[in-house]
């Protein structure tokens, strides 16, 4: 077990579920005015995932004489086989974090035949502690989101919050950028990758009248073949799939904050109409923005 405690709990804003062995789910949505401590025994056995979706939360350790702060989608991978890391996080008011704890056992069987491609399952690196601080990528963001918004009966429950685990295992692990350059020549020049960035910024700046992929690759000096493989290498994905991606996450972030209505929100990331807005959000989400909002 992860948890010297119980297998399920809630308790006020925290949800702990052990979806099957080796692999438990913590969720802390804390909407109050107030922070909020959460403290968990936690065997030398498992990596923890931590995920920031909303405000900040901060990490204590060795008794309070060292902390880390985590901020809105960041995320913190720790892992000591020498050692239990008992878990003791500070969830600051309106923050909602998420968890995976993962057995090293449980997590060797899912990537088997890739080990050598994850930093601390090669050889060289299994018995050393390992700790590391990413950005959330908008499809993490929008797994993350449903794992905390997910309404469901509890007899499909466990199934489905298994399924959003490995997705995001999934998508944690899959960032070509950081594999080996040598996989894509192309990538081995840097005023590639320059060129690569920069149209991903082109569309997040221009989300709501998105150039098309066409002139896209002019605009920043690429043949379309280029530019489409390229993006895929770096980003994990394709160019509109990843600006949609973006957007629904955008949207989820204004709709969350309550100063908008739908229809404004959808306006906001380049939906004419509200129709067309809501039936993209329920594509991604499983929910309409509106029953999102009442949560």
């Amino acid at each position: 077990m992860a948890l010297m405690s119980d297998k399920n709990i809630a308790r006020g804003s925290e949800q702990l579920i052990e979806i099957e062995e080796g692999i438990s789910i913590l969720s802390v949505k804390n909407d109050s005015d107030y922070e909020e401590c959460i403290t968990h025994q936690i065997s030398a056995d498992f990596i923890q995932f931590h995920f920031c979706v909303k405000g900040e939360i901060k990490f204590n350790f060795n008794e309070g004489r060292y902390a880390l702060n985590i901020k809105e989608d960041s995320s913190l991978l720790l892992y000591n086989p020498e050692r239990d890391l008992p878990l003791n996080l500070e969830s600051s008011s309106n923050s909602w974090s998420v968890s995976i704890l993962i057995s090293i056992k449980k997590l060797h069987t899912l990537f088997s035949a890739e080990a050598n491609y994850i930093d601390f399952l090669t050889e060289d690196n299994r018995d050393k502690k390992f700790y590391k601080e990413v950005m959330v990528s908008p499809a993490m963001a929008v797994i993350l989101s449903q794992i905390l918004n997910f309404n469901l009966h509890p007899s499909v429950r466990k199934i489905y919050l298994k399924g959003k685990v490995y997705e995001l295992i999934g998508l944690y692990f899959n960032r070509p950028a950081e594999a080996d350059i040598e996989q894509c020549p192309f990538l081995d020049d840097e005023d590639n990758v320059k060129k690569i960035k920069l149209a991903k910024s082109i569309i997040l700046q221009r989300m709501t009248e998105p150039p098309t992929l066409q002139e896209l690759a002019d605009e920043v000096g690429l043949s379309l073949k280029k530019l489409k493989e390229g993006f895929k290498e770096i980003y994990g994905d394709t160019v509109f799939s990843f600006l949609f991606d973006y957007k629904m996450d955008y949207a989820r972030k204004l709709l969350e904050k309550g100063q908008h209505n739908v229809n404004e929100v959808g306006l906001s990331i380049g939906y004419s109409t509200a129709s067309h807005f809501i039936a993209a959000f329920k594509k991604k989400f499983g929910t309409t923005p509106k029953k999102y909002i009442q949560g």
